[in-house]
């Protein structure tokens, strides 16, 4: 399929061949027959894309603490790759696409296929979509009229923050697309309307829909509405302008009447005078896109609605509301429409978008003769791969691990690789394109089923691992997966069921103990060491409690899913394998604190272990820093950079290595395509692998119970 992409390096639009995404649970494929250019939100993408570093930087620049605080943990050259990774990915543009549906994913239960639908789908031949995020198109409504519905979303969460009662007088300042809804949607509400703007071509179309208008660029629109309101001011004001300026806020709150309501849609300035807001007590309110469940995982993507009468109008109900005001014509949009451009032709409406006046671009979709085919899920990319090759490997998950970590780690062409998998396609295509991959998919059945892929690596969120895991076994493939292997007992058990059954290895991605700096502690230690204490610290860092990573069902949570690496390193030195464990976590209910927390590790050959997984710390301070006490000797491990030993005699300086950050992923990943080509030894015997995972479930039984808790 054709999909619109932004390249964020260049500010080039352009159009990419992708493979069909593959529909999840709670999800539908919609065919697209149309969508909706946002000018105003697409058009700071492109010009962000356009902009060079220094102007980047100038509309980011939150962004440059975050990157000076990289580069003192982990480097300069490091920090400048992560970020020319950041800009060499592509996003997709678009969120407000009507169309067909052509697939149900399972537990949907109020759309089937064939049903005309809008969504948040981006700009492409297909998009795959939550079902709270598609709503269904009245009959009389036509594809191109839907294509304002999520747009007309946002205009109208505005109005509802707002609150206007019939009869008020409501300004909306700035008539683009979403003033001249919100205008719409006000005067349907009973109210009257007062529009705003610089441009006379705008203004001519708010006064056909019945608006009265004020032109800012010939009048001061705060005498205007004191005139138009005998002195009184407005009730509210929208506002859906983009401007850096703060006179728009100024504007807004001079216009109004004593305790009237403002409510920011668009973008502007927000360098808010108080005497303005003081002395009318004026109420400000930024509102959130689309409405209740916008950004919420729980209602987007889980799928589980707001109840009705405590959320009346979540962002799906606001999508059936603007349907029917498009339906019963008190919403008209066909005089926004401006232009209807095909897909082949975007570049009539990306090619100069910076000068653009346009109102609202459309854009079509061409619709296939035959429409029971099958969407294509696989999209060849090179050939390279190919030559006098019999055997390969396939990677599922296109995420910045993959790009950063994986594939160059595997550039070395020890051994090809057939096949990327993404979910959504576009990640895995531009993957594919960089590192001479064979073949982009979004169809992890097809890896599966051929016999050429002798081994998958999998990078996924979590919860997806086990599942994986287990059908890539069962096809008779060598497994890699990154950290976790399962997310509890139960899919654990099934892995090494599924294991024995197949004869096929299981390697997981606890990387750094093929670093230098931990094999020079190894070498160190020796294979056969005395009992010791070892202290692993990880400044981990603050992730977002609503953070996928966060989520128990789907990341399985930050002990789980990352201190697991401790555990691993920690049973790799000392040579023993945990036989218990006692967790304990930071703040009045310990019980449920998995953020900042210690672990105690207790070994079957005597030594301990304690791994302090902190999330409160200084970005600046070292990420991890791991210590080894024994035999009257140290030795300490700076953030994979500096090795320190103490105690080893005739040294002239303690440190013993000293290198760029090296977590040991390229020694890994090198070890793990020997290993599947001549079928060597595995690189953790997977009875390490196992108690490492039932150690990280024990922690968390441990912490419920505040008990100390045997790995079994």
């Amino acid at each position: 399929m054709l999909q619109i992409i932004q390249d964020l390096k260049n500010g080039d639009t352009t159009l990419e061949k992708v493979p069909v995404p593959k529909v999840k649970e709670g999800e539908v494929l919609i065919r697209s027959h149309s969508s909706l250019v946002s000018l105003g939100t697409e058009r700071m993408v492109v010009e962000f894309g356009k902009a060079g570093l220094l102007g980047k930087v100038r509309q980011q620049p939150e962004r440059v603490k975050e990157v000076l605080a990289k580069m003192k943990t982990d480097g300069i050259m490091p920090t400048i790759e992560a970020v020319r990774r950041k800009l060499d990915m592509p996003i997709s543009l678009g969120y407000s696409n009507a169309g067909t549906v052509v697939e149900v994913g399972n537990n949907v239960s109020s759309l089937k296929v064939g049903d005309r639908v809008v969504s948040n789908g981006c700009h492409a031949e297909y998009v795959r979509v939550p079902e709270n995020l598609v709503a269904k198109i009245p009959d009389s409504v036509t594809f191109e009229e839907a294509s304002f519905t999520v747009v007309g979303a946002i205009a109208l969460q505005g109005i509802r923050l707002a609150d206007p009662t019939f009869g008020e007088t409501v300004v909306v300042m700035g008539l683009g697309l979403i003033g001249l809804l919100a205008a719409q949607l006000l005067k349907a509400n009973g109210c009257k309307v007062i529009g705003v703007d610089l441009d006379t071509s705008k203004l001519d179309i708010a006064e056909q829909l019945g608006i009265e208008t004020i032109n800012a660029s010939t009048n001061d629109p705060v005498k205007g509405v004191k005139q138009l309101t005998n002195g009184i001011g407005v009730d509210a004001v929208i506002i859906a302008a983009s401007s850096q300026s703060d006179e728009v806020i100024s504007q807004s709150a001079k216009m109004s009447r004593k305790r009237g309501r403002i409510v920011l849609v668009g973008v502007v300035g927000l360098d808010i005078n108080r005497s303005d807001f003081f002395e009318k007590e004026l109420t400000f309110q930024v509102s959130c896109s689309y409405g209740p469940g916008r950004y919420d995982p729980e209602y987007e993507e889980k799928g589980h609605d707001y109840p009705l009468p405590y959320v009346r109008w979540t962002e799906q109900r606001n999508f059936e509301a603007v349907l029917e005001a498009i339906r019963s014509d008190q919403l008209n949009v066909n005089p926004l429409i401006t232009e209807k451009v095909a897909l082949e032709d975007i570049s009539q409406i990306y090619g100069e978008m910076s000068d653009s006046d346009s109102i609202a671009s459309l854009i079509t979709y061409p619709q296939k003769e035959d429409s029971n085919s099958k969407p294509n899920r696989s999209v060849h990319i090179s050939d390279e791969t190919l030559e006098e090759v019999t055997e390969g490997i396939a990677i599922v998950g296109a995420g910045n691990f993959t790009q950063s970590t994986i594939l160059p780690s595997l550039q070395n062409g020890a051994f090809p690789i057939k096949y990327i998998v993404s979910s959504q396609g576009l990640s895995s295509t531009q993957m594919a394109k960089k590192f001479n991959i064979e073949q982009s998919t979004t169809d992890f059945n097809k890896v599966l089923e051929d016999p050429s892929v002798q081994g998958v690596l999998i990078t996924t969120r979590h919860n997806q691992h086990a599942p994986m895991v287990i059908k890539a076994l069962n096809a008779g493939k060598h497994v890699f997966v990154e950290k976790p292997l399962a997310l509890n007992n139960d899919e654990l058990e099934e892995i090494i069921e599924a294991k024995e059954a197949s004869g096929k290895s299981v390697s997981v991605g606890f990387n750094r103990r093929f670093s230098p700096h931990t094999r020079k502690m190894k070498e160190l230690i020796g294979n056969d060491p005395t009992e010791m204490n070892i202290v692993a610290t990880m400044n981990a860092g603050f992730i977002p409690e609503d953070s996928w990573v966060q989520d128990p069902d789907i990341g399985g949570g930050r002990i789980v899913g990352e201190a697991c690496h401790y555990v691993d390193l920690i049973q790799y030195l000392t040579g023993s394998l945990v036989e218990s464990v006692y967790m304990q976590g930071m703040g009045q209910n310990p019980k449920s604190t998995t953020d900042n927390a210690s672990i105690l590790l207790k070994m079957e050959n005597g030594s301990t272990g304690v791994i302090n997984y902190f999330s409160n710390g200084n970005k600046s301070y070292s990420k991890e820093r791991i210590e080894v006490f024994y035999q009257g000797k140290n030795l300490i491990l700076d953030n994979f950079r500096k090795l320190y030993g103490y105690g080893y005699g005739g040294l002239i300086t303690n440190r013993l290595l000293k290198t760029k950050q090296d977590k040991g992923h390229k020694e890994q990943f090198e070890r793990l395509a020997q290993s599947w080509k001549e079928g060597g030894s595995v690189l953790i015997p997977f009875n390490e692998i196992v108690n490492t995972t039932r150690s990280t479930f024990a922690t968390i039984q441990s912490l419920k119970t505040q008990q100390k808790t045997e790995v079994k």
